[in-house]
């Protein structure tokens, strides 16, 4: 007889995680189905948002380490010991996985360990076993892309970069993403020779032109060699051990120890059994949801990157937590509105972003749309004889200038975006911004000051 929950969660990630925890708080009976069980806490956790942003900080102190001797400091050894490093940020993600486990026991909620495969709409087999449930939240993430290409499996992922137990001394970035231009910047400011291939002319296509055209430049700038219009063809091995990447202009890019893929992810729908319950899948595999996080079938929900939709480890948690209070917290209504969502790249310089961009602004609201924009070297760089740029951009509507987009690249812009994007979701408007008092001297007053 299969055993029954009250809410089966399949994926032990941010979605199927905060999904299972809340609604064991509204007094569920609950449990989380994991493939890799002693890696709780998904890609984030393991293979993606944690040990990157260590790898960013360790990025960005090697980057202070340069800029010292400009305050008088004496110029330091920056080479980077990555094997201690990498030690200290395994360590760290260990921990956040036990942290996982003990709380998961202390909130009355299983972990199944294995592979789940519907049987039926409410019936997972998971290890020969069989499990019920009233409500199946399915969050079983994405997984990094590989191309089809001759040689490509030479090749590595975002996965394969936290696996790697050395710094490249020459590295080959493919993709035009938020995680191709990330990594790209770590390994440049950690001492590795860094190419970035993209497909068009711009990287972060998605995102507003003066966060990627000012990124562009400091990149460069950084000694990043951004390679625009260029499609990987195949990749070899050469006579040195070293890679080549022949690309489909004939182009033959040589000598790189490490050749990363970053060109995008997909859903790990497949082996799920999506068929046995009746669940609709797109053609990319993605599980189509409504407002409320409902698959086309009755009691059966999807949450995070496996839905397409806005692939953010917050975005997860919060439609997770929302879609259990609907079912257990007496809160019919309750779901996440997927607009003005924050996101920052951990970029060197980071963007923090919300809203619209103003190409998508003036598609919707046409002359109505009104711009304020900054450019400024922050007080950070002036004992420096570099100059590097920060950039502020605040996008308007309508006669009382509702602010519906705000783009900030530069120091500090993944901090203090947060508290922006608190603003203009509860619909502040510019003359909001500029009745509030500046913090001075900080980078961040630029946003409560601009004409």
């Amino acid at each position: 007889m299969a055993k029954s929950y009250d809410l089966l969660a399949i994926g032990a990630g941010s979605g199927g995680l905060s999904v299972a925890e809340r609604a064991a708080a509204h007094g569920a009976r609950c449990a989380v189905v994991e493939a890799d069980a002693e890696a709780l806490g998904g890609t984030c956790v393991n293979r993606g948002c944690v040990p990157k942003k260590v790898m960013w900080f360790a990025a960005e102190i090697a980057r202070t380490l340069g800029d010292a001797p400009a305050y008088g400091f004496p110029a330091a050894a920056a080479d980077c010991d990555y094997a201690a490093l990498r030690a200290q940020r395994e360590a760290y993600i260990r921990g956040i996985n036990g942290w996982y486990r003990t709380y998961l026991a202390d909130s009355d909620i299983d972990l199944i360990p294995g592979r789940a495969r519907f049987v039926d709409a409410h019936t997972v087999e998971v290890g020969g076993e069989r499990y019920r449930a009233a409500h199946v939240a399915i969050a079983a993430g994405g997984s990094p892309v590989v191309p089809e290409l001759p040689g490509a499996e030479l090749g590595i992922t975002s996965d394969g970069f936290f696996e790697m137990e050395a710094l490249p001394r020459r590295a080959a970035v493919v993709g035009a993403g938020y995680i191709a231009v990330e990594l790209a910047g770590i390994l440049n400011a950690l001492g590795s020779e860094v190419t970035l291939l993209l497909r068009r002319e711009q990287f972060l296509r998605s995102f507003d032109a003066m966060l990627r055209e000012t990124l562009m430049e400091e990149m460069i700038n950084a000694g990043v060699n951004v390679v625009p219009r260029s499609q990987a063809g195949s990749v070899r091995r050469a006579a040195d051990g070293t890679l080549d990447l022949l690309c489909r202009d004939g182009e033959v890019l040589t000598g790189f120890d490490r050749i990363i893929w970053a060109i995008g992810r997909r859903p790990n729908s497949a082996g799920l059994g999506l068929e046995s319950a009746g669940v609709a899948v797109d053609e990319r595999g993605f599980i189509p949801v409504d407002a409320f996080q409902n698959t086309n079938v009755e009691g059966v929900y999807a949450l995070g990157d496996i839905t397409g939709r806005a692939a953010l480890t917050p975005v997860a948690i919060a439609a997770g937590r929302r879609l259990a209070d609907r079912l257990f917290g007496a809160m019919p209504d309750r779901h996440l509105p997927y607009e003005n969502i924050p996101t920052v790249v951990f970029s060197h310089p980071p963007i923090g972003t919300v809203g619209l961009t103003e190409e998508q602004a003036r598609a919707t609201h046409g002359d109505a749309v009104k711009v304020y924009q900054s450019c400024f070297t922050p007080m950070y760089y002036a004992p420096m004889k570099a100059r590097h740029q920060a950039c502020m951009k605040l996008i308007t509507v309508g006669a009382r200038e509702k602010i519906v987009g705000c783009h900030i690249i530069g120091p500090g812009a993944d901090e203090m975006l947060q508290g922006f994007a608190v603003a203009i979701r509860m619909g502040a408007t510019k003359r909001d911004f500029d009745d509030t008092v500046a913090i001075h001297p900080t980078s961040a007053e630029e946003l409560v000051t601009l004409r």
